[in-house]
């Protein structure tokens, strides 16, 4: 049976001078994005929704929050990593272990060979049109703890935040958090800027 890998988006707005504005954060490298993560193993989707809300935005509480509906991906060319991957440097457990890659992690399909698959994560020096690769694992891991097919729960939530704009530090790195107007929004990342149909179909219905 293959695995399927669960992923939340969180829709997070507030209503103030009687507009409709989003919570987005400016990551340091990879542009304006929506807040979203992966559900953990003997998770449901709400409970990872309002989580990966709490872990990505700092905010503590939301005034209510509802299901916008599922996304169903199959992936082509590339895996998410299901469960932690140990990389190995041979189709073998035996050989060199030097790495390991956390789940919900997207990389690259090189070659398979029998119950292994050789991946590759690249990171570049800026997102979505790197100038050069600035960190790079390229090893072997078992098909097991791969993934080939997402599904993506939407969710909105909403805030009675006062904060305009904070900073908040986490996986290394620092994120800058701002609202936006709905109607006004800067430039989100291709990748998730066709999420935000779901956002606005409910809003405006």
């Amino acid at each position: 049976m293959e695995n399927v890998l669960g992923k939340v988006t969180c829709f997070i707005t507030r209503k103030k001078d009687n507009k409709q504005e989003l919570l987005l954060i400016q990551h340091p490298n990879a542009g304006v994005q929506i807040p979203a993560g992966t559900v953990e193993i003997d998770e449901d989707f709400y409970q990872a929704a309002i989580r990966e809300a709490m872990e990505e935005t700092g905010l503590k509480e939301f005034v209510s929050s509802k299901s916008l509906g599922k996304q169903e991906q199959n992936l082509e060319g590339k895996y998410i990593i299901f469960d932690k991957a140990k990389i190995y440097s041979r189709p073998d457990t035996s050989s060199f272990q030097w790495a390991e890659i956390r789940r919900g992690i997207t990389v690259l399909h090189e070659r398979s060979q029998e119950e292994f698959v050789q991946i590759s994560y690249k990171e570049g020096d800026k997102f979505p049109e790197p100038n050069y690769i600035t960190y790079q694992i390229t090893g072997w891991t078992k098909k097991s703890k791969l993934a080939s097919f997402v599904t993506r729960e939407f969710f909105h939530l909403q805030s009675y935040s006062l904060l305009d704009e904070w900073e908040i530090e986490t996986d290394n790195q620092k994120f800058n958090l701002f609202w936006s107007p709905l109607d006004n929004l800067p430039q989100i990342v291709s990748s998730q800027s066709e999420w935000l149909d779901y956002l606005l179909n409910e809003i405006n219905n």
